[in-house]
């Protein structure tokens, strides 16, 4: 069985819950796993994993730039790895925007980087207005109006379907690339 590192960067909280759930499934299959945040992983060593998951959360548009350097500080031993990648992001909620062929932000990532995984997700996160601070509940409030989703100011949505995720885990856990 396999070694699997799941490398996540969260803004809210959600992409922790969903690669909490991953590591559950994967560990079910016989694996064995890590989880670690992104910005924790300075000086880890990734040489004794033999696959990589790394979840990454949306806000405001853009992956955090953590990700990014954490990409290419490990670049070659991604590229010769089997590795998965899957974003996080509320523009998912939408048929249309809930795969990784139909998703921007997606598509932004893969232009942005070179890396190119060999499983690709997106996932639909979670809108929790009361956790926000003032300016983020207002900014996302007016994000959602635009969109057309929940503007409630008491409102907590989850939208993550966690069915896509057992599927996201299978294709991880069955070493499908």
């Amino acid at each position: 069985m396999a070694r699997i590192l799941l490398a996540y960067s969260t803004v809210d909280g959600q992409t922790l819950k969903i690669c909490e759930r991953l590591q559950q499934l994967i560990a079910s299959m016989g694996h064995t796993t890590q989880l670690l945040a992104i910005d924790q992983a300075d000086g880890l060593d990734l040489a004794g994993f033999d696959q990589f998951v790394i979840g990454a959360s949306i806000r405001y548009g853009k992956h955090r730039p953590e990700v990014y350097r954490f990409i290419e500080a490990h670049r070659a031993v991604l590229d010769r790895t089997p590795s998965a990648f899957f974003s996080v992001n509320v523009v998912a909620r939408k048929p249309g925007k809930n795969t990784a062929e139909t998703n921007p932000y997606i598509k932004t990532f893969l232009r942005t980087t070179s890396w190119v995984p060999g499983v690709i997700a997106v996932f639909a996160g979670k809108i929790d207005y009361q956790r926000y601070g003032l300016l983020d509940r207002q900014v996302i409030r007016l994000i959602m109006w635009i969109t057309k989703g929940p503007t409630d100011l008491r409102a907590c949505v989850e939208f993550t379907d966690w069915q896509a995720v057992e599927r996201f885990a299978l294709r991880v856990g069955s070493g499908a690339q």
